[in-house]
């Protein structure tokens, strides 16, 4: 079997090194257009070239989200800004829409090895759709999200030869929508999340109310703690990698370009490690399964599953919980080493006397110094983004994220 590539989120440039660092074969990423996560910081035609070029330099391919469901405006400017993605280096552009998969393969000779990748969005969830997908020149189908395992390695069978693959999502927040066709937010916010601006309603709380009784609210019970009937938990196929390769998908997607730098970091580090030892060893991925979670578990998450790739199997696909877990505060980024001083750019507060713990490196040890960029004393890091200096006790590399567990 082949490994398959691992496939990263990249909101921002950091979130890209972050990828990058981590171990990412491949990141995908958004322009100011066209794209579906309107409220993620994106790139501009300039960042993105050079995002692109830190990413090819470090051997790691970029696909660019062309992904909105496109109203007839839409249209405008989009043949223009694939020639520039083209030019600029992209890899692959996502695409859901029809209209806009059409004018993308219309200039196909012109964007030569601008690959087609079809979106989740798309909402395929049968051989017969990805082998026309196939044939109309796309190189790659994510697949729906709605699919079990047995359903992907139909169509991966099915469609997949050297020039076309498949790709399935492994983990992160998953939408009512589970493929991601809603008009919930359109309906009551009247911001359209098949055009990048989802307001998320599904995450919130609802109660009904009887038309003589305006003023009275009466919840849904599901228990004692209420109802979230359309806030989803959060897909997690860590404990799954064998069947996911198995299925010959050619690529296992991350969710979470809205998420952050260190979200990026921990998930992308601990899906490669996972990967990468059970292609080493299939009793050392086995024998660290729990190891895997719990470090997953470390950034910020709802209740983890396994959406629909055991089928039916497990019906509790709701949480009542509308929060994210969070069991650890995301302190710093090591920014530069000099062989004792470590210079790092704080991100939350910690204080001389915290335990601190050294995500890559693998070791934890207490603060007993901290000086400002000038080598002034201090005795916390409150401002975010501040540069500071600590002691450590083992070598660090730059990128290193620097985590503390909360109390």
């Amino acid at each position: 079997m082949n490994k398959p590539e691992l496939l990263a989120p990249a909101g921002d440039f950091e979130k890209l090194q972050m990828a990058i660092e981590y171990g990412a074969d491949a990141v995908y990423v958004g322009g100011k257009l066209f794209g579906l996560r309107a409220n993620a910081k994106n790139f501009e035609t300039n960042e993105l070239q050079q995002a692109i070029e830190y990413a090819h330099n470090h051997n790691v391919k970029v696909y660019v989200t062309v992904n909105i469901f496109a109203h007839n405006e839409d249209f405008n400017g989009l043949e223009e800004y694939l020639r520039t993605l083209k030019e600029i280096g992209a890899d692959a552009i996502i695409v859901s829409d029809l209209g806009v998969f059409e004018i993308a393969s219309k200039l196909k000779t012109e964007t030569k090895g601008l690959e087609i990748h079809i979106s989740t969005q798309a909402n395929v969830t049968n051989k017969h759709s990805a082998l026309a997908y196939k044939k109309l020149g796309a190189s790659r189908v994510i697949l729906a999200r709605e699919l079990s395992f047995e359903e992907i390695t139909e169509i991966s069978n099915y469609t997949s030869d050297s020039t076309f693959s498949t790709e399935v999502f492994a983990h992160g927040a998953m939408c009512v929508a589970y493929s991601g066709r809603c008009l919930l937010s359109r309906y009551i916010t009247n911001r359209d999340a098949n055009q990048g601006d989802c307001t998320q309603p599904c995450r919130w709380k609802y109660h009904i109310t009887e038309e003589k009784r305006p003023n009275e609210h009466h919840p849904i019970y599901e228990d004692e703690r209420g109802t979230y009937i359309m806030n989803s938990k959060d897909l997690c196929m860590i404990e799954h990698i064998p069947e996911l390769i198995e299925t010959g998908v050619s690529s296992l997607k991350i969710e979470g370009r809205m998420k952050s730098a260190y979200y990026v970091a921990v998930t992308t580090r601990v899906y490669r490690e996972a990967i990468d030892d059970y292609f080493s060893s299939k009793n050392l991925y086995e024998s660290k399964k729990s190891y895997y979670l719990e470090e997953l578990k470390k950034s910020s998450h709802r209740e983890f599953f396994t959406g629909f790739y055991l089928g039916n199997s497990e019906p509790e696909r709701s949480t009542t919980d509308i929060a994210y877990v969070s069991t650890y505060d995301f302190v710093g980024v090591v920014r530069d080493y000099d062989g004792t001083f470590a210079l790092v750019e704080q991100r939350n507060k910690f204080s001389v006397g915290d335990e601190i713990e050294f995500m890559r490196a693998g070791f934890k040890q207490v603060i007993t110094e901290i000086f400002d960029d000038k080598f002034n004393p201090l005795n916390s890091a409150p401002h975010a983004q501040q540069m500071l200096y600590i002691k450590v006790q083992q070598p660090v590399k730059k990128m290193e994220v620097l985590r503390k567990k909360m109390q």
